[in-house]
């Protein structure tokens, strides 16, 4: 059988008693392309190749950037859904002031 918790609160869901929610997220890197200018045509792109791998040699044992895609998924209660849609990236809701109308 199998068992499935709720990612956020820890509760067990029952398979075929409970309401039982996926969430599939999806992390990008985006990169910025700047223009190409004659000072980028004239460099010795081999040599800067070179230094690059030499490097990487180096430091192996040190990733130095994340992934460049991740995909991430999430099992959800009902009650943790409706948390989760009111506020999907978990920020502490703005102070809102109310003022008296005069």
């Amino acid at each position: 059988m199998l068992r499935v918790t709720c990612d956020l609160c820890g509760k067990e869901i029952s398979p075929g008693e409970d309401r039982h929610f996926v969430v599939k997220m999806q992390v990008h890197a985006i990169q910025t392309q700047t223009p190409l200018t004659e000072a980028d045509l004239d460099q010795d792109h081999l040599e800067a190749v070179s230094q690059m791998l030499c490097e990487m040699e180096e430091n192996a044992q040190v990733e130095p950037f994340p992934p460049a895609c991740q995909q991430l998924r999430y099992d959800l209660c009902a009650d943790c859904r409706e948390r989760f849609l009111r506020n999907p990236l978990g920020k502490e809701p703005s102070q809102k002031f109310h003022f008296s109308e005069n």
